[in-house]
């Protein structure tokens, strides 16, 4: 009798999800949009935090979405804090050096945003002598530093909206970042003094082969449900039915 009542108490857990893996996924605490950002109640939102709900729904992970500041979040990942990050990683050669990948889940260009009709290039002859803001701690740093650090002076952030905001008020003279996060910076009021002057020169060593899912190294398991899940909300439209929304085309990339 024991038996059959533990039997019917683990059928009926599984039956509710209880049994579902509980992944801790990282998101930078700093907001990000569209990709996240907090709402007027507190609530986090954007692109990507529909997709790591989707993501795991595909693969059946109780995830629990996890502010962490985003210079502290690779150490949280290796430290057991969290289990994934889902912060629009990109996936580069030095990260993999102490973390794993999924593979991609989008991969956008970078680019420059300066003053309308400033006469900027996103070249190092283009920003010679002037003020470039960067995120802290991200490809854009490196980019910027290994580039065009020789001909102008790197400013450092902790959030890409501070940039933006020296930016306007023309405490900097340019910003690079990832082009949809600056978008939607150029889209808001604040962003009617500026312009994209386009896309920087590709350095995959630095800019990375795309964004994935950041995961411990060894984790195998746990990057092949990623990898399921991510491939399963492409093939079955998930992806394109979140995105439309946001984009107005596909970020997947090539």
């Amino acid at each position: 009798m024991k038996k059959i009542i533990l039997t019917a108490i683990a059928a009926a857990l599984l039956g509710t999800g209880a049994m579902a893996e509980q992944v801790k996924v990282g998101i930078a605490s700093e907001p990000y949009p569209p990709f996240a950002s907090p709402d007027a109640a507190g609530n986090w939102v954007g692109w990507e935090v529909d997709m790591i709900k989707a993501v795991c729904a595909a693969g059946e992970m109780d995830c629990v979405i996890t502010p962490v500041a985003w210079d502290g979040i690779i150490p949280s990942l290796t430290s057991g804090q969290i289990d994934a990050i889902m912060a629009s990683m990109s996936i580069t050669d030095d990260r993999m050096k102490s973390i794993d990948f999924s593979d991609k889940y989008y991969n956008t260009p970078t680019v420059i945003v300066a003053a309308k009709g400033s006469g900027i290039t996103p070249t190092a002859e283009g920003l010679k002598g002037k003020v470039i803001g960067v995120q802290v701690s991200t490809i854009h740093q490196d980019y910027a530093q290994t580039h065009f650090g020789g001909d102008a002076e790197i400013k450092l952030y902790q959030t890409q909206d501070e940039a933006n905001q020296d930016l306007v008020s023309g405490r900097i003279d340019a910003t690079e970042a990832d082009s949809i996060a600056l978008d939607a910076f150029l889209k808001s009021d604040a962003g009617a003094c500026c312009e994209d002057v386009g896309a920087v020169a590709d350095d995959p060593a630095i800019l990375g082969l795309g964004v994935g899912v950041g995961l411990r190294k060894g984790d195998d398991a746990l990057k092949a449900k990623f990898n399921a899940a991510i491939a399963k909300v492409i093939a079955d439209g998930t992806y394109e039915k979140i995105s439309k929304p946001y984009f107005a085309s596909s970020i997947y990339g090539g």
